[in-house]
């Protein structure tokens, strides 16, 4: 399956597609374009949008306080108390306001900024991140609620 955000990914738009990759489509393929391009290209490509906060129509959005990484866990029954755990960090990273349900957010937010400094490539940033996400997630495993 096809997946398509806005270019220039930083924290939801990696941790998404980590979330899809290790949880929901294992062979999933992302594209990454600017945001004026996203509706017409998903159209195109017949990819699955989201985290487009501009764009009411993409399901898998910010909804709320939460983030997409949160409508994702619920839209795919994701029921795991370390990914709703991580979906908490990542809301806390992501969501300007949302930094207090999560103290490890602000790492997190600063790791994908030093990442974005780097200047490289979303496909680069997704294989280079993807292992901070798997730490993360077996921190948050063992976390309590």
């Amino acid at each position: 399956m096809r997946w398509i955000t806005r270019e220039n990914v930083k924290v939801d738009r990696v941790a998404c597609p980590w979330l899809i990759k290790r949880f929901v489509d294992p062979d999933a393929k992302f594209l990454f374009v600017p945001e004026g391009e996203l509706l017409a290209t998903a159209n195109r490509e017949n990819a699955t949008p989201f985290d487009a906060t501009r764009f009411q129509e993409v399901k898998l959005n910010h909804r709320g306080e939460r983030c997409t990484f949160e409508a994702i866990l619920e839209d795919f029954k994701l029921a795991d108390p370390g990914l709703e755990r991580l979906g908490r960090i990542v809301r806390a990273a992501d969501v300007k306001g949302q930094e207090h349900v999560a103290p490890e957010g602000l790492g997190l937010r600063a790791i994908a900024e030093g990442f974005a400094v780097l200047g490289i490539s979303d496909e680069e940033r997704l294989n280079r991140e993807f292992p901070v996400y798997d730490a993360l997630y077996a921190y948050a495993r063992q976390q309590p609620r």
